[in-house]
């Protein structure tokens, strides 16, 4: 069976480049071992997301009385978070199907591997692409002689079909994944700990963001080991036993592994194929195109940010790149990430570390959120913290607070488009809302500051 294009992953990226090649004209086959969303939808974003929710639900529960309200938190009806989340999965599900099959794009459920340059076979099928699309995605990564049981020793993927909520858990990784279901845990009563190997939690973002968030960890009560590594884990009747680095030891009822995904790859005959693989991902260029003429990939498969809506522009990318449109590149910089614990942190942009790297000469502004009101209504501290280049465009846009991600998407625009400070503190934000923070920020980096102590 021969197609215009052949995606292999039915995930974020793969998915939204079937639906826009469909859209252009092109014939599509969508090869999906699973289920259709792949990780986002099913184990990943979606579903951690609705357990975030559920978690934010108990603490303003417990917290109701300080906001005049009368209620009582009486504990985890786990059966019930499960059902709420998994009626959101579903929905979605069922609308991404819909959406493809309304698109004409054909699914073919089955394991797919590589069979040829432009051939993918799945069981005894041979499907034949004039252009092929990997999109294997990703799974959750353990460290050497870390044995994951599934009942003591878990991954996120484990977490999303719990049975209870344990006494205490330790989080190996304080990376985004551990950071949200640490966030989790909490919220749902568990003790929690965080073992991370490097200086702070969150390590990729700015230092000022990581430093809040674990201010606002410890005053939940969610402790941390900072700079110090795994050396080893002993399950126990009761649960598990975690010896760091420095000698010291941790135990708890449960170890939840949050030391990143890896991409799949092995297996699926990429590499016998031509195709160039380093330390489990595609090598590609800047749009998406492997050693081998007419085979992309996208995704978690590649070394790009894993995210999904990451993913959905390198699908969309992809499949107007095959149909002649000449997209621009993705500057992964400007695109926004944001990590959902209690309280969020979100950037999008440079963070300062990585402006000296460069040689860039900046000038920064904090807005405390101490100063905005609709953030003391929520209860909520954080900051939003501006950089901008030195007489020029703003470069980083970086921030923390409860729902605070939602903001992000005017710092993107702002970074995107290259904004000056100046031409951002004209416009007005609304009052009172947590946006005006966003405003604030950007009148101060202006020279024109309203509501900020200086």
């Amino acid at each position: 069976m021969a197609y215009d294009i052949v995606v292999l992953g039915g995930g974020s990226g793969g998915y939204a480049c079937a639906l826009r090649a469909a859209e252009l004209g092109k014939s599509v086959a969508l090869i999906e071992r699973d289920k259709i969303g792949g990780t986002c939808l099913h184990r990943g974003c979606i579903p951690t997301k609705a357990l975030l929710h559920s978690a934010e639900v108990a603490d303003e529960t417990r917290e109701s009385e300080s906001f005049g309200v009368m209620a009582r938190f009486e504990g985890i009806d786990v059966q019930g978070v499960h059902a709420f989340k998994d009626k959101i999965v579903t929905r979605a599900w069922k609308g991404v199907q819909g959406l493809l099959k309304g698109a004409g794009v054909t699914i073919v459920e089955g394991e797919g591997r590589l069979v040829g340059a432009n051939r993918i076979q799945v069981g005894s099928e041979v499907y034949e692409g004039r252009n092929l699309v990997l999109a294997t995605g990703s799974a959750p990564k353990s460290l050497p002689g870390l044995e994951i049981d599934g009942q003591r020793v878990i991954t996120s993927e484990h977490t999303l079909k719990m049975d209870r909520v344990p006494t205490s858990v330790i989080v190996l990784g304080g990376g985004v994944i551990g950071v949200e279901l640490a966030s989790v845990y909490r919220s749902f009563g568990a003790e929690v700990t965080i073992v991370e190997a490097l200086p702070h939690l969150l390590p990729t973002e700015e230092e000022s963001s990581s430093k809040l968030l674990e201010r606002a960890f410890r005053r939940r009560g969610i402790k941390y080991e900072l700079g110090v590594f795994f050396d080893g884990a002993k399950t126990t009747e009761t649960g598990v036993v975690v010896t760091l680095a420095n000698g010291k030891t941790l135990d708890a009822e449960l170890l939840l592994v949050a030391v990143g995904r890896g991409a799949v790859s092995a297996g699926m005959g990429f590499e016998e194929q031509g195709i160039t693989v380093e330390r489990g991902a595609v090598v590609v260029d800047e749009h998406c195109q492997t050693s081998v003429p007419g085979v992309y990939a996208i995704g978690d498969l590649i070394p790009t940010l894993q995210l999904a809506h990451a993913g959905f522009a390198e699908g969309i990318m992809v499949a107007e790149h095959i149909a002649g449109l000449n997209p621009p590149p993705i500057d992964y910089a400007g695109v926004p990430r944001i990590t959902y614990s209690d309280p969020e942190v979100a950037s999008v942009g440079i963070t300062s570390a990585q402006a000296a790297e460069r040689g860039i000469e900046i000038v920064e502004q904090v807005y405390d959120l101490a100063g905005n009101p609709k953030s003391q209504i929520l209860g909520t501290a954080g900051a939003v913290k501006v950089i901008a280049q030195k007489d020029g465009p703003v470069v980083g846009v970086h921030m923390v607070g409860r729902r605070i991600g939602e903001l992000v998407t005017e710092g993107q625009l702002i970074y995107n488009w290259e904004a000056l400070p100046a031409e951002v503190a004209q416009l007005i934000h609304a009052h009172p809302t947590q946006s005006e923070a966003v405003g604030e920020a950007m009148l101060a980096l202006a020279g024109k500051p309203l509501h900020v102590h200086n």
